[in-house]
């Protein structure tokens, strides 16, 4: 798989169309999943080389994905980062401790998210 592919497991049609114009304006390569079964499912399968994760899913949510995927010794590697609605007080941590690496709250701010990107993609 490219180097510059993310997967975005996102259930809100739009956001998944503005992070994939933002990205792919940027060279990066962007496959995508609805929730988060199939997007864990597509982890196991693709390997991509990160994951950019909503929170709030239907079904299993983003906590529970990551927590997956962290759980698995030869998914742990791979970068997972929250892109969340919710900024409460005491959210980022919290998903840092489920095993997200980093945490973006929407609405994403595309430089802000391009520059996250590349701290963990060439």
């Amino acid at each position: 798989m490219d180097a510059k592919t993310v997967l975005y497991i996102e259930d809100n049609f739009h956001n998944r169309r503005l992070v994939r114009k933002i990205l792919e304006s940027r060279g990066y390569t962007v496959i995508e999943a609805e929730d988060g079964l199939t997007g864990l499912d597509m982890v196991r399968e693709l390997r991509p080389p990160l994951v950019l994760m909503d929170i709030g899913l239907p079904g299993m949510d983003g906590l529970e994905v990551t927590g997956r995927i962290k759980g698995d010794a030869e998914l742990r590697h791979i970068p997972v980062i929250a892109l969340t609605a919710s900024a409460m007080r005491g959210d980022r941590e919290r998903f840092l401790e489920a095993g997200c690496d980093d945490y973006l709250s929407k609405p994403i701010q595309p430089m802000e998210l391009l520059n996250l990107i590349a701290t963990y993609l060439p």
